[in-house]
């Protein structure tokens, strides 16, 4: 198991997209547990799949087969309802993230409402940590939700990067930066770990990576996407290589 140092910072692979590429022809073919298995000898640190609840990408079968054989730890990202947490409570992953989940939406579209939603967010966050899962909640970097977070009882939080990510120019970019800066400090001074996803990139992870309250980055899209043309290992070689370059100039900074 890779160790770190109090300026390090984790890798979270997500590997849906693989799954998209499959599911597109209806093939057995790209294995996205193929593609973990890969990622997880080229330096990831964890693994993240979304089981969706319409099964557009990540199976039931793949996360099981993926439990069964990862090496890192596997991150659920699953959305905070019934029947997923039935699932998740029954497969008891080392890591789950709750998202919300819009059928009609391309990709996640927000964090999570965790004050019209605490009752079930809670509820599910109790019943996995009652089977050993360590929960986070996908939110956005808003400081005036860390209550109602730290109430829910979820040790981490995943800030929602896509507001940065998707940013017009450079003084919006710089605004969103502010404000997962802003979180950040309040959510750990708080005490929650604190990890961040989405849109990232490697033309942008590394302000984000640089946030020294941040322990862990989950990237997907942009990795697999990459891998299209530089292969899945040379892909996490180069995120990890941005993202931690600018972590160190942050520490000596």
């Amino acid at each position: 198991m890779t160790h770190h140092t109090p300026h390090s910072l984790r890798l979270g692979v997500n590997v849906d997209h693989v799954a998209t590429l499959r599911q597109a022809r209806g093939t057995s073919y790209p294995d996205p547990v193929e593609a973990a298995m890969i990622a997880q000898g080229a330096g990831a640190d964890g693994i993240t799949v979304h089981l969706r609840e319409d099964r557009r990408h990540i199976q039931d079968a793949d996360v099981e087969r993926l439990l069964a054989k990862a090496l890192v730890p596997v991150n659920l990202e699953m959305a905070a309802v019934p029947a997923m947490t039935v699932i998740a409570e029954r497969l008891a992953p080392p890591r789950a993230c709750l998202v919300p989940e819009r059928r009609e939406e391309v990709t996640t579209e927000g964090g999570l409402d965790v004050r019209g939603n605490a009752a079930a967010i809670t509820d599910t966050v109790a019943r996995l940590a009652a089977v050993g899962t360590r929960v986070s909640l996908f939110v956005d970097p808003k400081p005036a939700l860390i209550e109602a977070i730290v109430a829910i009882g979820a040790p981490a939080v995943e800030m929602h990067t896509g507001a940065y990510a998707d940013a017009p120019n450079a003084t919006a970019r710089d605004a969103e930066l502010g404000r997962l800066r802003a979180f950040a400090t309040a959510a750990a001074a708080a005490g929650l770990e604190v990890h961040a996803g989405h849109g990232l990139h490697t033309g942008n992870v590394g302000a984000v990576a640089a946030i020294t309250e941040v322990v862990e980055l989950n990237i997907g899209h942009a990795i697999i996407a990459d891998a299209v043309f530089q292969g899945l290992p040379a892909a996490i070689a180069t995120m990890r290589r941005a993202m931690l370059r600018a972590r160190r100039e942050a520490a000596n900074g």
